[in-house]
């Protein structure tokens, strides 16, 4: 059997310029993975904040002008007295 181990300097092997390359590739992917997990968990997020606000109004336990939206059409801020 011919072993070709004897033969080769394991320190001198290197994964090369395509290794750099599969590498740099992976990353890549993963670093634009991330982003569109974060951007779809945000997403769903609102949507859930969303559904509960409209929720909460409809059974009357919190007024529309109490959104954190914006002032109420009284022109009143939302965290004034009342």
């Amino acid at each position: 059997m011919l072993t070709l181990a004897a033969q080769v300097d394991e320190n001198a092997v290197t994964p090369g310029v395509i290794g750099f390359i599969a590498i740099i590739l992976v990353a890549g992917a993963t670093i634009l993975l991330l982003l569109d997990m974060t951007r779809r968990v945000r997403r769903t997020r609102y949507r859930s904040e969303a559904r509960e606000r409209l929720e909460a109004e409809a059974r009357g336990e919190i007024l529309p002008e109490d959104t954190p939206d914006g002032p109420a059409a009284d022109g009143r801020t939302p965290d004034a007295p009342r």
